[in-house]
């Protein structure tokens, strides 16, 4: 099932806990203080298949 997972990513594995807490980090700072009314997808290239 595992194996089913990876190869549906383009990127070829799963994300780490800490890089979708890196985006929310991201989203959360002055950094992104320019950004408004977008979806971030955080998939691996999933949805862009």
């Amino acid at each position: 099932m595992m194996a089913a997972r990876v190869a549906a990513h383009p990127i070829g594995r799963i994300a780490e806990p800490e890089e979708m807490a890196d985006a929310v980090g991201w989203l959360c700072s002055e950094r992104s203080s320019f950004v408004t009314g977008t979806a971030l997808p955080v998939d691996g290239g999933y949805t862009a298949r």
